[in-house]
């Protein structure tokens, strides 16, 4: 009788699942009255695309080729606008954060303006998905008799899908430094029923999609009046210590965006908007 050896069960380590790594870093410098690049690295799925322009400032828009984050990715950004640029930062499209079966996505930005240079930080909105995890950092420096432009705009839920009850975990951390001392800080956390977090009053009235606006400038004071009758129906604009800050909400991106473009408009004072968030 033929005898048959039993199989050995093959053992291995536990098997992880892969995640998107990016890296992408743009510098760039004045060169004969027109902003030019000097440096561009880019690594795994972070990717930086410049599109052409007859204007003197420089577009730069970012892509994450992975098509979105999860738990465990984690993508760097850092922008270097030397001294009498003009440089804007948007994305190609809407970042989404996808639900989450271990960790937190991780994503850390880094601006750096110098004297006389003009910084626009205008990526579209973050959506976040049901069972989520993100956790962003953004670090600023600056130097005094610079402009920063920052607007964050964010949605919980994909409402068109139906997803009107959103669980998960959210920490935008930010921290703006001029002249190496501290003139912005903020956290927004977010844990667990995000849905329900929203409906408080002091939180967004029930409100999916909302949007933070710095604008750090010595023009900054002058605009304020008109910003605040901008918004007098969406949201709220402070000024105070050389900033002015500003908070939206609205019942979807669609109306965020709508009223996100006329102020940042305002704020740019003329520059154009990102040709993308045309699309």
């Amino acid at each position: 009788m033929k005898m048959i050896s039993p199989v050995l069960k093959e053992t291995s380590p536990e098997t992880s699942h892969q995640r998107a790594r990016g890296v992408g870093d743009l510098g760039v410098v004045e060169q004969g009255g027109k902003t030019s690049i000097k440096r561009l690295y880019q690594e795994g799925c972070a990717k930086i695309r410049v599109p052409k322009s007859h204007s003197s400032a420089l577009e730069a828009v970012m892509i994450n080729t992975s098509g979105g984050m999860t738990g465990g990715d984690t993508l760097d950004w850092t922008f270097t606008a030397a001294q009498n640029t003009n440089l804007s930062v948007t994305t190609q499209a809407c970042e989404r954060v996808y639900k989450s079966s271990d960790g937190v996505a991780h994503m850390n930005v880094n601006l750096n303006v110098q004297t006389d240079a003009s910084l626009r930080w205008l990526p579209q909105e973050t959506i976040l998905f049901d069972q989520c995890g993100l956790k962003r950092e953004i670090n600023v420096n600056i130097e005094n008799g610079c402009e920063l432009l920052m607007a964050e705009p964010l949605v919980f839920g994909r409402q068109a899908m139906g997803e009107n009850q959103i669980n998960g975990s959210l920490h935008d951390r930010w921290r703006i430094h001029c002249g190496g001392q501290l003139v912005h800080a903020e956290d927004l956390k977010l844990e667990g029923n995000m849905t329900e977090r929203l409906e408080n009053p002091f939180v967004t009235n029930g409100h999916i999609a909302c949007a933070s606006v710095l604008f750090i400038a010595p023009r900054a004071e002058g605009v304020l009046q008109e910003a605040k009758t901008l918004l007098q129906d969406v949201g709220a604009v402070s000024f105070w210590n050389g900033k002015l800050l500003a908070r939206i909400i609205a019942p979807s991106s669609y109306e965020l965006r709508q009223a996100m473009y006329p102020l940042i408009q305002l704020l740019g004072d003329g520059k154009t908007m990102p040709k993308i968030w045309a699309n």
